[in-house]
C-alpha cells in the first residue's frame, strides 16, 4: 500500500512504485499481473469492478453457463428420440440465474486468492493515465517503470438509439433477466447476438435477427455462416440479413423496430448486439500522448504504444475482442518486461469460438482470404460430420473445413456442429505448426470422438479419404 514497504513478487514495494503498473484487471490486465509477479517483478493492479473484468463477470463466463442451461432444456425437450422419457415443464430464471451466479462467484474467489497468493498490490478504483508512467486512483499517484493499459470494451449502440435496460437492452441487462422474453428482437447477427438468440429459443421465445451485413456471423468463413442460417432456420429462428436498423419506439408491451424498407418487428425486448466499443474515454490516454484511433488504442505487434514504457493489451487494441487473446497479450507484455524475447501473437493464430446451437469454431484464414492472398495455390477439403460416429451419437450436423496451399501448410480450419469448440485446440496447433496435411493424417485420433473428424478431414487433403467421398 502507499506509504509502507510490502513483499510483491519477491521484490519491495514502496510508495506505490512498481516496476509494472495494470490499469484493468480483465483478462489481459490479470494475466499480465500474474505472470510479471511470477517472474519476480513488483506488480500493481488497478480495477475500479471486480477482478476478471468482462469476461468472467458479465461476458464469457456468464454467457456460457447460460447456453449450457439452453442445452440442457432442449436435451430434455428432445429426450424422446434417444429412447428417454422427460418433459421439458419450463424455464426458472432465479434456478438458472443461480446457478450461472455460482460459477462466476466460484471463479472470482479463486482468482481473487491467487493474485492475493502472488503477492500483487490490487488498487480499487477508477484509474487515470496521468503520467507517462504514472496512474492516479482517488487522488492517489502510482508509478511504474512499465505501463500497461487493460482497460477493456463495453457494448456499444447504434446513434439515436438510446438502451433503458428494460425493453432495449445490452448483454449486460440480458444476463441479468429475471423471466425469458415471449419475443426478442436480436439486433446484431455476430457472435453475442447469435449466441443470445440460441439461449432464448432453446428457452422458449420467439426470436428475430436483424442483421446489416450480408449473412450472420459475417466475420467466419462463407460456409459456416450458410451452415449456421440453415440450422437456425430448422430451429425456427427468424433472421434478416442485409437488413439495417432504422428505428426503434417502445410500447405498451415491448418495442416496435422499423428496418430499411419500413417494415416493423414487435417484440417483448430488443438486444443490442451491434459489438463492443474499446474502454478508453476520459482515462488521459490521448492527454499522455497515446496514439489513438476511434478511441482504441494502437499498438505495434509488440504490444508498444507510441509511448515508451506504455503497453496495451486485449480489447482497447484493434483485432479480435476476445478474451484469449487479451489473456496471451498480458502473458506476452510480462514476459517482454521482464526480458524475455517472446514471440509475438499472431491474431490470425487465435481460435476463434460461436457457442451456438450449433457452435462454429475456426483459427486461421478462410477461404476467400486465402484465395486473396494465394489466388489459384489454393485448395479446400470439407468433411462432412455425417461420417463421424460421435457426432451421429450426438445427433448433430455440421463439417470440417480445411483451406490449405497446394501441396503446402494448412492455412485455416472451419468446424460447425455442436461441441466442435473443443476441437479447436488441436486445430490451433495444425495452424500454428503450419502443418500440411500429411503431417496430420498419420496421427492417431481415440475412436468414437469428434476429434476423428480432424483426422478424416485431413486424410482427405493428403489424398487418401476414407470415411468420406472422395
Amino acid at each position: 500500500m502507499v506509504g509502507a514497504s510490502r513483499a510483491c513478487g519477491g521484490k519491495s514495494v514502496t510508495d506505490g512504485e512498481f516496476d509494472v503498473l495494470v490499469l484493468g484487471a480483465g483478462s489481459g490486465g490479470y494475466a499480465c499481473a500474474l505472470r510479471a509477479a511470477q517472474l519476480g517483478l513488483s506488480v500493481g493492479l488497478v480495477e475500479k469492478g471486480n477482478l476478471g473484468g468482462t469476461c468472467l463477470h458479465v461476458g464469457c463466463i456468464p454467457t456460457k453457463a447460460l447456453l449450457h442451461a439452453a442445452e440442457v432444456a432442449d436435451s430434455a425437450r428432445e429426450a424422446a428420440q434417444f429412447g428417454v422419457t422427460a418433459t421439458l415443464d419450463g424455464i426458472d430464471m432465479a434456478g438458472v440465474n443461480a446457478y450461472k451466479d455460482k460459477v462466476v462467484d466460484r471463479l472470482f474467489k479463486g482468482l481473487t486468492g491467487l493474485i492475493k497468493s502472488r503477492g500483487i498490490t490490487v488498487v480499487q478504483g477508477t484509474g487515470t493515465l496521468t503520467g507517462p508512467r504514472e496512474v492516479t486512483v482517488d487522488g492517489t499517484a502510482y508509478t511504474g517503470k512499465a505501463v500497461v493499459l487493460a482497460s477493456g470494451s463495453y457494448s456499444k449502440s447504434l446513434p439515436g438509439l438510446e438502451v433503458d435496460g428494460e425493453k432495449v437492452i445490452t448483454s449486460e441487462h440480458a444476463l441479468r433477466l429475471d423471466r425469458v422474453p415471449a419475443s426478442a428482437i436480436v439486433l446484431g447477427g455476430g457472435v453475442i447476438g447469435c449466441e443470445f438468440a440460441s439461449v432464448w429459443k432453446s428457452f422458449g421465445s420467439e426470436v428475430t435477427i436483424i442483421e446489416a451485413l450480408p449473412r450472420l456471423v459475417a466475420a467466419e468463413d462463407e460456409a459456416s455462416s450458410k451452415a449456421l442460417e440453415r440450422a437456425f432456420r430448422k430451429r425456427k429462428i427468424s433472421f434478416l440479413t442485409g437488413t439495417p436498423f432504422q428505428s426503434v419506439k417502445t410500447t405498451d408491451t415491448g418495442v416496435a423496430v422499423t428496418v430499411e424498407g419500413g417494415d416493423v418487428i414487435e417484440a417483448e425486448v430488443l438486444l443490442v448486439a451491434v459489438g463492443r466499443g474499446p474502454s478508453t474515454d476520459g482515462l488521459g490516454y490521448a492527454e499522455q500522448g497515446i496514439e489513438m484511433d476511434r478511441g482504441f488504442v494502437l499498438a505495434d505487434e509488440r504490444c508498444r504504444t507510441n509511448v515508451e514504457g506504455v503497453y496495451a493489451v486485449g480489447d482497447i487494441v484493434p483485432g479480435l475482442q476476445l478474451a484469449h487473446r487479451g489473456f496471451q497479450q498480458g502473458i506476452f507484455v510480462a514476459e517482454d518486461i521482464a526480458g524475455l524475447d517472446p514471440r509475438p501473437v499472431d491474431d490470425a493464430g487465435i481460435p476463434r469460438v460461436t457457442y451456438s446451437h450449433p457452435e462454429i469454431a475456426s483459427v486461421g484464414l478462410d477461404e476467400a482470404r486465402a484465395r486473396e492472398l494465394h489466388g489459384d495455390a489454393v485448395t479446400t477439403v470439407t468433411y462432412d460430420l455425417g461420417g463421424n460416429g460421435k457426432s451421429q451419437i450426438l445427433q448433430t450436423q455440421g463439417f470440417v473445413k480445411l483451406v490449405s496451399l497446394v501441396d503446402g501448410p494448412v492455412l485455416g480450419v472451419h468446424m460447425v456442429g455442436d461441441r466442435v469448440g473443443e476441437l479447436i485446440g488441436e486445430a490451433q496447433l495444425i495452424y500454428n505448426w503450419e502443418a500440411h496435411a500429411d503431417d496430420v493424417a498419420p496421427l492417431v485420433h481415440a475412436h468414437p470422438t469428434q476429434n476423428e473428424a480432424l483426422g478424416e478431414a485431413h486424410l482427405a487433403l493428403a489424398g487418401k479419404p476414407l470415411h468420406a467421398h472422395s
